[in-house]
């Protein structure tokens, strides 16, 4: 047994844990802090950090409820097929400890912002440790399974109202940075597996859903199976 104690916490563009990416870099605009609590002297600890690009981040599954452990996990893009827990990064697991590599967007004297996240607000953080390409880029590695999962082209349409809305969301974002979050995030189908296969048709499950970034809620539909619809774009 050991006891470890967060060395800080995740202030996200995604308060919920759906919609928020399944692994990081899919997403390059999504953005995070990383905040360190002040017992920890962050000025002084995070001093040199600022010479990388990368980062790695380990943090806790802090929203995982499941009590059982499960040998055996349905990776989303496997289609329903399902594989051993530890071939893949599925958060339920023995000890619900995850590790993403962010891009170092600006040190800050209480933290880091970091980019292409694939963390929900709130998150509590063990470690960071700053990535070197020199040991950890390896050329000759393989992907395992995951280089025969689904790939998929999705598109996503706003109607021009809606991208009359985006210009006036945020005095931090600009449209394009907005769209560009909500498009690449909405393209990795955040939807639960057993929800495809039905679009374009009358579902036995719910056929619209929302995805939360920031202080909006964006509600959207498939189409098709590769063509999503902006139902409506809501601030809270």
């Amino acid at each position: 047994m050991f006891n470890l104690s967060p060395i800080g916490k995740v202030i996200s563009c995604y308060p919920d844990k759906f919609g928020t990416p399944r692994q990081p870099g899919l997403v390059k605009s999504s953005w995070a802090k990383i905040q360190i609590d002040k017992k920890w002297q962050p000025e002084a600890a995070l001093q040199g950090l600022d010479g990388f690009s990368h980062m790695w981040v380990v943090f806790v599954f802090h929203l995982n409820n499941s009590e059982r452990f499960h040998a055996k996990v349905h990776p989303p893009r496997m289609g329903g097929e399902t594989m051993g827990v530890f071939a893949t990064r599925s958060p339920h697991r023995p000890n619900p400890i995850g590790l993403s590599l962010v891009k170092i967007e600006k040190v800050l004297a209480d933290g880091v912002e970091v980019s292409g996240i694939d963390l929900v607000d709130g998150t509590p953080v063990l470690d960071i440790k700053p990535y070197l390409p020199e040991v950890e880029a390896l050329t000759a590695a393989t992907n395992g399974w995951t280089q025969n999962a689904e790939k998929r082209e999705i598109q996503v349409s706003f109607t021009p109202e809606q991208e009359s809305f985006l210009e006036k969301w945020s005095d931090d974002l600009s449209k394009p940075e907005l769209m560009s979050l909500i498009v690449d995030t909405l393209k990795l189908d955040p939807r639960p597996v057993v929800y495809r296969g039905f679009e374009g048709q009358e579902s036995p499950y719910r056929e619209s859903h929302a995805v939360r970034v920031f202080d909006g809620d964006v509600h959207f539909r498939f189409t098709a199976e590769n063509s999503i619809e902006i139902i409506k774009i809501l601030r809270l």
